[in-house]
This record gives structure tokens, sequence and C-alpha cells, in this order.
């Protein structure tokens, strides 16, 4: 039997491939968009996804189409994933890597 936490990571990892998978599509030439993980937020209503960005100095406007394309993400993950029901994804830059953060 599959527990809820298990099914949570399952359904977190699928988001985040069919999310590389969108960005690789959509996303233009100007910067490198990394998906680095997703992270369920209010009891699974909530899909925070947080992506990498370089160079740093596009990650504001790269964030921004990121955003814009929440709603044609969903249709991307109605069409790719068996998600019901379908959680709110918001885009997040996570910048560790560059920083050198610790998690």
């Amino acid at each position: 039997m599959i527990t809820k936490r298990e099914r949570t990571g399952r359904v977190l990892g699928v988001i985040a491939q069919e999310a590389a998978q969108f960005i690789a599509r959509e996303a233009g030439p100007g910067s490198l968009i990394t998906v680095v993980r997703a992270e369920a937020a209010e009891h699974g209503a909530q899909v925070r996804v947080f992506v990498s960005i370089f160079p740093e100095e596009m990650a504001h406007s790269a964030l921004s189409f990121l955003n814009r394309q929440r709603e044609a993400f969903s249709d991307h993950l109605k069409a790719h994933a068996r998600l019901h029901p379908l959680p709110r994804i918001n885009f997040l830059l996570d910048n560790r890597e560059h920083t050198g953060a610790p998690e």
C-alpha cells in the first residue's frame, strides 16, 4: 500500500519532470532555466516549483515569464499527467547553488 507521503513524493516528481519539459519547450534562448525541485504547500493544494536561472541577470525576467505561463503549464499538466485535483503552481527562484547556502 502506498502511503500519503509516498504519493505526494511521486506527484511532486511528476510535476517537476513535466515542468522541466514544459520550460524546455516554451522558454526562449535568453537564459538557462533548470527545475531544481517541487514542494507541496497548503496540504498539496499548491505546489512550489523551484528553478535555477542562468545568467543571474536574467532571473527576474525569466521568473516573470514562468509566472505568466502558469495557466499554460496547468493545461500542460492536464494533458500529460493524471493529477486530480490539479494543484495551483507557483514558480520560485532557487539560487542556493550560486550562493552555496545550505538546504
